[in-house]
């Protein structure tokens, strides 16, 4: 996919756009592994799923899969549905008509944090104080318990251990078939946010202190970047792994982590500065571009060699509350507290 974000014919032709509204905010948003459904989960318990194809009617409301709200909604790495978690503790995997199957259910905890590898078909996802490893035949492994609730969790890039972050810091399970003692990486005070980089050699998290930390995971040696007005919560790599995107700033931060990394780098700022602080900032599967969504309401996509950006929806004062890429590239979904559910197809 090329986007010409230099041409301005690019930037003020608006890419075909699909909105649907609703009366609860949307928490969650992903696709489908083949790329032709997108799923919204919403705050009263709904996963709307749509499909890909702009020009498609919208689909009819389903009756909600979750009692309370929903948390995370991902893609379901083991087929072609989803996996959705929520406050009623439930754990389901969603199939493309709608259909639930229960995975797991944790009565009287939440399940709000969820990650997905897809070659091993496993999903992880945060109970309290415990990781849970759910593999493709659906057998269910117990990690913990962490010093304080698991606030992000995240695969390897061989999908062979997940990272768990917490109160001072991240702890490493090893959940393959070589089983290793976890491993500590420390770093004091609360981490809100957690990605491992698609290389698979840091692990970067955001904290309560308003700044990042990173890990090398080989050597366990760490690094901090300081300088945010707000706590980072969202956090994504670069498909290469040259760069680190962070949010809680009004314009596109990159940190390098090609050849030496970041140490003594200012990180990269560049686009617009939309009216307020970018909340959720997502990365492109494939290519140098990268979406973030504002505070505001405002949605922009990024090229990072270009340094140019281009304003996909005005401000209109709901937060983006997530942001998804289809795995080609090709289509970016959205989410609003105010309950908007956008799909934006970027083809030209």
């Amino acid at each position: 996919m090329k986007l010409d974000l230099g041409n301005p014919a690019w930037v003020t032709t608006l890419p075909a756009t699909r909105a649907v509204a609703s009366d609860a905010p949307v928490a969650a948003c992903a696709f489908s592994s083949n790329g032709a459904t997108v799923g919204f989960g919403l705050g009263d318990g709904q996963v709307r799923l749509l499909s890909a194809d702009v020009k498609q009617p919208a689909s009819a409301v389903a009756e909600p899969v979750h009692k309370g709200a929903v948390l995370s909604l991902i893609g379901d790495p083991a087929g072609d549905g989803f996996v959705s978690s929520g406050d009623d503790g439930r754990l389901l995997r969603l199939a493309l008509d709608g259909s639930a199957t229960e995975i797991a259910n944790q009565k009287g905890k939440w399940i709000d944090k969820l990650a997905a590898h897809r070659a091993t078909g496993a999903v992880a996802a945060s109970v309290g104080k415990m990781a849970l490893v759910v593999d493709k035949a659906g057998e269910i492994k117990e990690f913990g318990p962490h010093p304080s609730t698991v606030a992000g969790l995240d695969f390897s890039k061989d999908g062979g251990r997940i990272a768990a972050a917490h109160y001072g810091g991240v702890t490493v399970w090893s959940i393959g078939a070589v089983t290793l003692p976890p491993k500590p990486l420390r770093w004091t005070g609360s981490h809100v946010a957690l990605k491992w980089s698609t290389d698979g050699k840091f692990i970067a998290t955001g904290t309560q202190e308003n700044d990042i930390h990173v890990w090398r995971v080989a050597q366990s040696t760490d690094m901090r970047m300081q300088g945010y007005p707000a706590k980072v919560k969202s956090l994504s790599w670069s498909a290469d792994a040259r760069w680190l995107y962070t949010s809680s700033q009004p314009v596109f931060t990159a940190w390098p982590f090609a050849g030496k990394g970041p140490e003594g780098k200012p990180p990269l700022q560049f686009g617009e500065e939309g009216a307020g602080l970018i909340t959720v900032v997502a990365a492109h599967p494939t290519a140098e571009y990268v979406a973030g969504g504002y505070d505001s309401g405002e949605l922009q996509v990024g090229d990072i060699k270009t340094r140019r950006s281009a304003v996909l929806k005005m401000s209109d004062d709901s937060s983006i509350t997530c942001l998804a890429w289809s795995p080609e590239g090709t289509h970016l979904a959205a989410g609003t507290d105010d309950g908007k559910m956008l799909l934006i197809d970027l083809r030209r």
